[in-house]
Formats: structure tokens, C-alpha cells, sequence
């Protein structure tokens, strides 16, 4: 491998698909991981990056080299809460023409923070798809920012199955004892 050719990305394309962007705390979120290149290549391993951030502003006490004393001036803080690296798949060969998708599956922590927005703190999450090369550059593709929500508190309804009654052919929910019209007990088939 050439000199220069360590410091620059292979050419490879990968995108990130994933059917919404919307979780809630404790929910598993899945997708796949598109790769395809026009160079040969080893790398070390395609991987998805889910992260969130914390990003506080403050005031802190910093040193004015012009004025010679101590001022307090805002800084922002970047704390990472939550970073999961997934891995799709392992060390790979990628020569011209490859392409191939690599279904990927990562939970977001039940005990994590919520997104979250306000004028001097926010919470952000993100994930990007990574294939990753020993000695370049990685190739990434773009950041989805996800909307990660607490879980609701009200269960999901569940579907109710309607069953004919063999008397009267009345649609009847499956646990029901009875037919609400005729009062058959056994309607069942």
C-alpha cells in the first residue's frame, strides 16, 4: 500500500437502514447494514455506532490572557451516556463489485435518558453504520439521529379474534362463554 493511500478512504459506500426513528427506552432496534466497494480492501469488521450525548452548558471560571485574571465565560460540556458498538460481521475481504447486507440488531438500554431539548441542556441519540479498516480511514455512512422516548405507561390493546357462532353465525369474540344473540354456549367449531 502506497503512502498517501493511508490517509484516504477506500472507495466503499455503506448506508444504514432502519425502518423508523422513533424507540422507546428498552426497545430492540434493527437494521441492516448496506455495503458495496469499487477497491480492494481488508476490513477489520462492518459495525453499527448507536450513541447519545448529553450536551450541558455552563459557566466556568477560565483564564483571560489579556485581561490577566480569571473570567467566567459559558462552555459546553459533551458527556456520552450511552455508546454500543454492534458488529455485523467480522474481518472481511472486499475486492471491486462487492455488495452485500448485514442485518444488524442492537437494544436500547431500558435504564438510558430520553431525547431531550432545552435551551442549555439536550440529549441527543444517534447511529451511523461503520466498516471499519486497519490502518485508513473508516467508512461510514450518514448519522440518523433517532427520537428515543420513555415507555408508555398504557399496554397496547390486543386484537380480539372474532369466531362465528355455529347457531346463528353472529360474529363472537373467542373468550367470550356465551353467543351475546342466541346465548349458545357451545358455539365454538
Amino acid at each position: 500500500m502506497s503512502f498517501l493511500k493511508r490517509f484516504r478512504k477506500p472507495k466503499s459506500t455503506v448506508s444504514l437502514m432502519i425502518p423508523k426513528t422513533i424507540f422507546e427506552l428498552g426497545e430492540e432496534l434493527k437494521g441492516e447494514i448496506i455495503v458495496s466497494c469499487e477497491e480492494e480492501f481488508d476490513a477489520t469488521e462492518v459495525r453499527a455506532e448507536l450513541r447519545c450525548v448529553e450536551k450541558k452548558e455552563k459557566i466556568a471560571w477560565i483564564y483571560d490572557a489579556r485581561a490577566k485574571r480569571r473570567v467566567r465565560k459559558p462552555v459546553t460540556e459533551h458527556n456520552t451516556l450511552v455508546s454500543v458498538n454492534p458488529k455485523a460481521k467480522g474481518k472481511l475481504h472486499m475486492v471491486p463489485g462487492f455488495k452485500k447486507t448485514f442485518p444488524i440488531s442492537v437494544d436500547i438500554p431500558a435504564g438510558g435518558r430520553e431525547t431531550f431539548h432545552d435551551r442549555k441542556t439536550s440529549v441527543t441519540w444517534s447511529i451511523k453504520g461503520v466498516v471499519a479498516i486497519k490502518g485508513r480511514p473508516d467508512v461510514t455512512s450518514e448519522t440518523i439521529k433517532l427520537r428515543v422516548n420513555k415507555p408508555s405507561a398504557v399496554p397496547k390493546p390486543k386484537k380480539v379474534v372474532l369466531i362465528p357462532c355455529q347457531y346463528c353465525d353472529t360474529p363472537v369474540p373467542e373468550t367470550a362463554s356465551e353467543c351475546p344473540t342466541c346465548g349458545a354456549h357451545n358455539f365454538k367449531s
